[in-house]
């Protein structure tokens, strides 16, 4: 493996090789982080970088189309089926930019969109005043009724809606941790007449392997996602319409020509193989035992009395609320944790009191270590180092002797180069 970046470039070839140890001697437990096969890999390195392919399959403004376009079809039709969908744009170059165009194609600049608030585990792409999408259309929030359960507070989204009659009532999230009641914000949609769409970015793995809820299922229009993250393809975006040709030609002509120019159709193949992989039994099995690892890590967490916000997880991730039981910050919290070689991410919780470089919570999640192929007994000892870990935050020995198991752990669970 990169033998040529060796021979050319030694800087970039020492990055790459400390990056690969890296990943192999430590557990990736941040939730949007998965591995990738081989396969996948090679197709992203692929010839397929050298070629612009503005345009769909057999409507190209470029020559040399052939195998691009059967590249993209395959993934359009393997995306369909995964998703049990009637059409796919799968050209976005990541979540965002998925999100933007899905706006640009069913608003008017202005107009109004009711998504999940940031605190409460929403995405920086429903709205956050950050954003410069905030400077195009307007944005309203809904939060959950209590953190503690993760219940979302639906009389108010209801409310909500009524009073601002938004376009889209947006479902998902970055940081929830619970599942959200599909079919109860259809409804209400329904009823002032908004489009529904669901942003599954970090469970449409979950979805493909048919162990969540396929929003789909309960009457939505769109589901925008990354390929990313548990559907454990490269990184990239993409957008599925449930039924209507109309949103999907409109989707279409939002990501391009609307907001980008040639796809990267190394990244389209790469897709296409992916979701060849999560069309295989093996993933079914994948995604039901992410569910298992993060119940197993949930329990150890519970057990020793650590804040999980909405109670804990029927999902791949949780967030912990460490400086309010363990007293350590979430900063600290990832630092010190990286040296035992666990990885994850800091992150803020709702009702936050601390800053977002600093914040009171971790966010952490199974489905990097699932395709390691560790499960609940793995789990559930690496959620009791996690714990260990920050209750002995300043004792070097101990942290040692912790690193030491983990990076035993990571030898017998080695990353596999292929899942089929």
């Amino acid at each position: 493996m990169y033998d040529y970046i060796k021979k050319q470039d030694e800087e970039v070839f020492k990055a790459l090789e400390g990056e690969e140890r890296r990943e192999e001697s430590g557990v990736e437990m941040i939730p949007s982080e998965n591995y990738v096969s081989r396969a996948v890999r090679e197709a992203n390195g692929s010839v397929m970088t050298n070629k612009y392919s503005e345009g769909y399959p057999g409507k190209r403004y470029y020559g040399g189309q052939t195998f691009t376009d059967q590249v993209e079809t395959l993934a359009i039709e393997r995306a369909k089926k995964l998703f049990n969908c009637q059409f796919a744009n799968v050209q976005p170059l990541s979540g965002a930019p998925a999100n933007v165009a899905m706006y640009f194609a069913l608003m008017e600049p202005g107009d109004t969109v009711l998504g999940m608030d940031l605190s409460h585990g929403g995405h920086l792409t429903h709205g956050h005043p950050t954003t410069s999408i905030n400077k195009v259309f307007n944005f309203v929030r809904y939060k959950m009724k209590d953190p503690d359960t993760g219940e979302i507070d639906y009389d108010e989204l209801a409310k909500v809606a009524r009073e601002h009659r938004p376009k889209i009532i947006l479902a998902g999230f970055s940081a929830y941790s619970r599942e959200l009641n599909y079919a109860k914000m259809k409804a209400i949609a329904d009823e002032i007449g908004a489009y529904t769409v669901a942003d599954m970015a970090h469970i449409a793995g979950l979805i493909a392997g048919g162990a969540a809820r396929n929003p789909f299922d309960d009457g939505f229009d769109v589901i925008t996602t990354t390929t990313h993250k548990t559907l454990r393809g490269p990184r990239g975006g993409m957008v599925l319409t449930r039924e209507s040709e109309e949103i999907a030609t409109k989707i279409n002509k939002a990501v391009f020509p609307g907001l980008q120019g040639g796809p990267h159709m190394n990244a389209v193949a790469a897709k296409a193989v992916a979701f060849g992989e999560a069309l295989t039994p093996a993933f079914k099995e994948y995604a039901a035992q992410i569910l298992k690892n993060a119940k197993a890590m949930e329990a150890v967490f519970a057990r020793e009395g650590v804040r999980m916000l909405g109670g804990g997880t029927s999902n791949h991730l949780i967030l912990a609320d460490v400086f309010g039981s363990l007293g350590v910050t979430g900063k600290e919290a990832e630092t010190v944790l990286d040296e035992v070689g666990i990885t994850l991410n800091k992150n803020m919780i709702a009702d936050e009191t601390r800053t977002a470089m600093d914040p009171s919570g971790i966010r952490f999640g199974t489905p990097a270590m699932t395709t390691r192929r560790m499960k609940e007994g793995e789990a559930t000892r690496l959620a009791e180092i996690m714990i260990e870990t920050l209750r002995h935050k300043d004792d070097a020995a101990k942290k040692e002797t912790l690193r030491a198991e983990v990076k035993v752990l990571c030898e017998k669970f080695p990353v596999p180069e292929t899942f089929v």
